[in-house]
C-alpha cells in the first residue's frame, strides 16, 4: 500500500490474519453453537483485530530485525492510506446522513413511494437493478451503499422485509456495477496496470457479468415472495428531494463526499420546513450518526495498518508466489489456463488479507501482466480477471467494508450480510467457468 522497499517473500507474515479470523469468526460460531443471541456481536471485530496487530509487530520485529516504533510507523501509514481515509469519511457522512433522513421523513417519503411503484413480489429485485444502477453510474459500491441503505433501513421496517436478503440485494448491484463502471476506481487500476484498452475489458466482463446478475435477479425474485406492507399518506412528497438530489449528483459524476453532505444539509433544511426541525436536533443527529460508525471506523483503520504490516514483512509477495506456482503444478500442460487461474487467485486470496479490492489489484498488478504475458492472457483478459476476482472477494468478506456499513446501517451481523451476497457467489461460478473455457486452448 506504500512504495516503502520490499523484503524477501515470507507465509509466516500472514500469521496474524489467521489470529484475527480466528478470533472473530471462531468465537461467533462458538457462540452461535451455544445459542447466544447475537453472537458475532459478543466480540466486535474493532476488538478481535487488536490482538492480530500485536502479533504482527511483533512478528515484524523478528523476521526485519526493526525496531517496535518502527513497526508501529508502518502500521500508521498503512492505517492512513488514502484508501482507507477515504472509506472512514464515507462511513461518517453515510451515518450522519441515514439518521437525520430518518429524522426528517425522507426516508419514509422514498419508502412510501416504492411500495407504491414495485409489485410487492419485486421489491428486493428492484433493490438490486437500483443499486446497479447507481454503482454503476457513481463508480463506487460504497458511495452507492452509503446513499441507499438509509432507504433500504426503511423498507425493512415498512415491509417487514428480511434484512440480511435486503443487505445481499443492496451488495450484489453495488458490486455488479462497480465492476463495469468506467469510472470505477477498480476497472481504472486493472485495464491500466494490464495495460487494456477500457472497452476490449467491457466486452470479456459482459459475457459472464450479465449471465451472473439475471440468475441472481431470479434468486431475489423467488426469496421475496409476499411482501406485507401498509401504504400511507402521512409521508411528505418534499421528504424525496435528498434522494431526487442525491441520485442526479450521482448521474453526474460528482463526488460521494459532496453528494453525501448535500444529501445531510438538504434532509435537514426540508425537515425544519415542513416539521419544525430543531438545529439542535440536527446537531445530534449527526453525533448519532457519526457514533453508529464507530465500530467499522476503527477497523477499516486497523485493517489498513495490519495489510501494511503483512506487505512489509513478505506475506504478500509470499501469498503471490505461492499461487503462481499453485496455478502452474493445477495445469501443466496448459499455460495459458494456468496464468488464468493464477491471475485470478491472486486477486481474490490478496483481496483477502487487504479488504481493499483496488488495492489489492495494485498490489498483484504487475505480476498478473507477467503471468499473462507467459500465458499468452490478452491485456483485456487478464484486467477483467484481476477486477472480477477482487470484486467477488470483497463482496463477500465479512470484514469488508462493504459488509460492515450495511451490518452498522441495517442493524444486522456483517457475516449475515456476506453470507446473503449472492451475486458475488454466482459470480464466482460463472467467471470461473467462462475463464476455463476462454483458456482451454493449449498454448
Amino acid at each position: 500500500m506504500t512504495d516503502k522497499q520490499e523484503t524477501k517473500p515470507n507465509l509466516l507474515a500472514l500469521l496474524p490474519f489467521g489470529v484475527f479470523l480466528g478470533l472473530f469468526l471462531g468465537t461467533g460460531i462458538l457462540l452461535t453453537l451455544q445459542g447466544v443471541d447475537f453472537a458475532f456481536y459478543q466480540l466486535p471485530a474493532s476488538i478481535a483485530i487488536i490482538p492480530a496487530i500485536i502479533a504482527s509487530i511483533a512478528l515484524g520485529k523478528y523476521l526485519l530485525k526493526t525496531s517496535i516504533n518502527d513497526q508501529i510507523s508502518q502500521f500508521i501509514s498503512g492505517a492512513g492510506h488514502a484508501n482507507i481515509i477515504t472509506m472512514c469519511v464515507i462511513y461518517l457522512l453515510a451515518g450522519a446522513f441515514a439518521v437525520v433522513a430518518k429524522a426528517t421523513g425522507s426516508v419514509d417519503a422514498s419508502v412510501q413511494l416504492g411500495l407504491a411503484i414495485f409489485p410487492d413480489y419485486l421489491l428486493l429485485p428492484a433493490l438490486f437493478i437500483v443499486a446497479a444502477f447507481l454503482s454503476t453510474a457513481m463508480g463506487t459500491s460504497m458511495g452507492t451503499i452509503a446513499a441507499i441503505a438509509p432507504v433500504a433501513l426503511g423498507f425493512i421496517d415498512s415491509a417487514n422485509l428480511d434484512a440480511a436478503l435486503v443487505a445481499g440485494c443492496l451488495v450484489s448491484g453495488a458490486i455488479f456495477g462497480d465492476n463495469l463502471s468506467i469510472i470505477s476506481d477498480t476497472t481504472i487500476a486493472s485495464t491500466r496496470s494490464q495495460g487494456a484498452h477500457m472497452k476490449d475489458k467491457f466486452r470479456v466482463n459482459f459475457k459472464f457479468a450479465v449471465p451472473a446478475a439475471l440468475i441472481c435477479l431470479v434468486i431475489f425474485t423467488v426469496l421475496g415472495g409476499e411482501v406485507n406492507n401498509d401504504l400511507s399518506s402521512e409521508a411528505a412528497v418534499s421528504g424525496l428531494i435528498p434522494y431526487i438530489v442525491i441520485l442526479i449528483l450521482a448521474l453526474m459524476g460528482v463526488n460521494v463526499f459532496v453528494v453525501l453532505t448535500l444529501g445531510i444539509i438538504l434532509a435537514a433544511g426540508i425537515g425544519m420546513i415542513a416539521n419544525g426541525y430543531q438545529l439542535s436536533a440536527w446537531i445530534s443527529d449527526i453525533t448519532a450518526g457519526f457514533a453508529s460508525m464507530q465500530d467499522i471506523f476503527i477497523l477499516s483503520l486497523f485493517i489498513g495498518g495490519l495489510s501494511e504490516l503483512v506487505r512489509q514483512q513478505g506475506g504478500l509477495s509470499a501469498l503471490t508466489t505461492l499461487i503462481e506456482n499453485l496455478a502452474r503444478k493445477l495445469t501443466p500442460n496448459n499455460n495459458r489456463r494456468a496464468a488464468g487461474v493464477g491471475i485470478a487467485g491472486l486477486a481474490f486470496l490478496c483481496n483477502f488479507f487487504t479488504a481493499n479490492n483496488t488495492v489489492s489489484i495494485i498490489v498483484t498488478g504487475e505480476t498478473a501482466k507477467d503471468l499473462a504475458q507467459d500465458g499468452k492472457i490478452t491485456p483485456a483478459e487478464s484486467a477483467s480477471l484481476l477486477d472480477v476476482f477482487a470484486c467477488i472477494n470483497q463482496g463477500i468478506l465479512p470484514y469488508g467494508a462493504q459488509a460492515l456499513l450495511l451490518g452498522a446501517t441495517l442493524h444486522i451481523s456483517p457475516l449475515e450480510v456476506a453470507s446473503h451476497a449472492f451475486y458475488p457467489m454466482i459470480l464466482f461460478f460463472v467467471a470461473g467457468f467462462s475463464f476455463w473455457r476462454l483458456t482451454s486452448k493449449t498454448v
